[in-house]
């Protein structure tokens, strides 16, 4: 209900910068017209002068437009989960569904630290039906992991700031094959030693500092993938390289 209720009022707002957006993008063309009529009484390098700022503006309008309808995308995907009963399987588009939970991590972590920049390499298998998952769960199993590697980059990059070879990573994967679902997220972070991958999924086990995890991410994520979704989690990691997390579920087409 909280999140239907913000996805609504956001959105209003949006659809208002967006319309006007494209308004003002219309009067701008005006502005061009009447510019070249003009030419002659404003001067060559006065009209050409507001030609260019015009096309700046122009393309400045059209870059709000396609970031508004982002967001706009990304309230429709709150809203869709957001009717979804607890545990309900829903068709969804998993591709889209990764995509927007990946950014939505990145920018979360942007928000709290503006110095915060990594190489986000996405891979989207083109022909994946939609299937039946619980979208809420689902996107959370994959905030969850993708927060963890926004965290370990950032770490990693922290420790040594003078090393220009190192640029933060991460890679999405999402791939079907032999009836089952992948989900591979991977990140060139810190890696995990082998006392941390064997308590990984306890609950309330974290590596971070006091006040920055819970410890409930990894827990909860473990109980969505493998008791919701009957699917497992792999994990590949080396001390000081980075780790892979591979979700793989059934598929259900309904």
């Amino acid at each position: 209900m909280l999140s239907a209720g913000i996805a609504h009022e956001i959105q209003n707002p949006l659809n208002f910068v967006i319309n006007f957006s494209k308004m003002s993008e219309r009067l701008l063309n005006d502005l061009n017209d009447l510019v070249t009529d003009c030419a002659e009484k404003l001067g060559e390098d006065d009209a050409t002068e507001l030609k260019d700022i015009a096309t700046d503006l122009k393309e400045n309008m059209q870059k709000i437009q396609e970031h508004g309808q982002r967001a706009i995308s990304i309230i429709q995907g709150i809203l869709l989960q957001s009717r979804g009963k607890e545990n309900e399987f829903l068709p969804t588009d998993v591709c889209q569904l990764v995509h927007e939970y990946v950014w939505l991590s990145y920018h979360a972590m942007r928000a709290n630290d503006k110095n915060f920049n990594i190489s986000i390499h996405e891979e989207y298998q083109n022909d994946i039906p939609r299937l039946m998952v619980i979208p809420q769960d689902l996107s959370r199993a994959v905030l969850n992991v993708m927060n963890n590697a926004c965290y370990t980059v950032r770490e990693k990059s922290q420790q040594n700031p003078s090393d220009t070879t190192y640029t933060p990573t991460i890679t999405i994967q999402v791939t079907t094959q032999d009836e089952q679902l992948n989900i591979r997220i991977s990140d060139n972070g810190m890696g995990m030693t082998a006392e941390t991958q064997e308590k990984l999924f306890h609950t309330f086990f974290t590596t971070k500092p006091v006040g920055q995890g819970t410890g409930l991410g990894m827990s909860i994520t473990h109980d969505i993938i493998v008791n919701k979704h009957s699917g497992q989690i792999l994990v590949q990691t080396e001390y000081g390289q980075g780790s892979t997390f591979i979700f793989q579920i059934p598929i259900r087409l309904k």
